[in-house]
């Protein structure tokens, strides 16, 4: 395992906790423990949609919950490991539906962290987006 292993592994499980939150006071209280409060979050743009470029900790929460609006019945998984270096790591994930476990939405994101290992920034990148998504 490389050195600081535990650092990315802990910083995107708080990563996906956040995404996996219900509810607005979870939610706030993820985003808390994951992102800096000056973090940012830029996704690219959905098909037709403008893309997300927020920062701070109400704008981060604002996408993940027009995520869960768009996608109720799903949560986020990480599928296979996370790669790190220095302050950075890349992952891959999932967007699954709980009720059967497909996945429409699939892709995977860079995060930057801080000195104290939460997230500075994530520039995410799409592989799988469903036709109107």
């Amino acid at each position: 395992m490389p050195a600081n292993q535990d650092r990315y592994e802990t910083a995107v499980a708080r990563y996906f906790e956040a995404w996996n939150a219900g509810g607005k006071e979870a939610l706030t209280k993820a985003v808390t423990a994951a992102w800096t409060a000056d973090g940012t979050y830029t996704d690219p743009p959905p098909e037709g949609g403008p893309p997300a470029d927020v920062r701070g900790h109400d704008g981060i929460a604002a996408v993940i919950a027009g995520a869960h609006e768009q996608f109720p019945g799903f949560e986020f998984r990480l599928t296979g490991a996370v790669d790190g270096h220095h302050d950075l790591a890349r992952f891959s994930w999932e967007l699954v539906a709980v009720a059967d476990d497909s996945a429409p939405v699939a892709g995977f994101d860079v995060i930057t962290l801080s000195d104290d290992g939460r997230i500075r920034s994530v520039h995410g990148f799409l592989d799988r987006v469903p036709a109107g998504a």
